[in-house]
């Protein structure tokens, strides 16, 4: 299969602090993979990279064939300016923890921003097609709703539809529910489900165990800047090898 994204050696410090230790990775076009580990084991860091939120000390990240922040000439690697990095970022929506939205701009408009700002698309076009994903995420009839109207659930929502917008080819979520109620958790969770059956490549942070035994396709575990374990959810949860991963399933299963 395709490598969707491929990372080799990857290395991220901040000052003394190691936080990605060489991380080795591929993940295939249409993928699922969920991201598992304790707070500080560099998860979220690591997704920050792929999508060069974060700039890397070492080794290499390719998204789609493309060298992710940097470009090679005459065999040296250089970094790429801010435009074309906004550039090379259109192939990768990303979803955070706090949804982030506009909030003097209703839902519709913080969909449509980015098509028509980013890539010139016609504010008709634009207006459609975010339309047309508010109602996949369930929201069709809150379109003209300001986010402080929506509930932290719907703002979620309403956050994915703005990343899918521009059309990716891979997404991001970093820990998408975990500054949601539990009551709401489920209906974000089952826009992304959704995604999953669509084919959309993703790489998820997340601590919904759940949702990564459900929809994954591998359960990667990270701890202390490093990929400690890997497999299908059902070897990771089922019947975790390393000492580390059991003690911490133990703790969340």
């Amino acid at each position: 299969m395709t490598a969707m994204v491929e990372a080799r050696r990857v290395r991220k410090s901040y000052g003394d602090n190691e936080v990605l230790k060489g991380i080795d990775l591929s993940v295939a076009a249409g993928e699922v993979v969920s991201l598992l580990g304790p707070s500080g084991s560099g998860k979220s860091t690591f997704l920050r990279c792929i999508n060069h939120l974060e700039s890397i000390d070492g080794g290499e990240i390719s998204v789609n064939g493309q060298l992710v922040g940097y470009r090679r000439h005459g065999g040296k690697k250089y970094e790429l300016r801010p435009r074309e990095v906004a550039a090379a970022r259109r192939d990768v929506g990303m979803v955070f923890q706090r949804f982030n939205l506009f909030p003097h701009r209703t839902a519709l408009e913080n969909v449509m921003e980015a098509p028509i700002y980013v890539k010139g698309e016609s504010r008709e076009g634009a207006r459609s097609y975010a339309l047309e994903l508010l109602d996949r995420v369930g929201l069709a009839e809150r379109a003209a709703a300001y986010p402080g109207e929506l509930s932290g659930g719907q703002q979620q929502r309403v956050a994915i539809a703005r990343a899918l917008a521009m059309k990716p080819r891979l997404m991001l979520f970093d820990e998408p529910t975990s500054a949601l109620d539990p009551e709401l958790v489920g209906e974000v969770l089952d826009v992304m489900k959704n995604l999953a059956a669509d084919g959309m490549t993703m790489i998820v942070v997340t601590h919904e165990i759940g949702f990564a035994r459900e929809v994954c396709d591998r359960a990667i575990f990270m701890d202390d800047g490093v990929i400690v374990e890997q497999g299908s959810p059902g070897e990771v949860f089922g019947n975790p090898q390393h000492r580390r991963t059991q003690a911490f399933l133990s703790k969340v299963l």
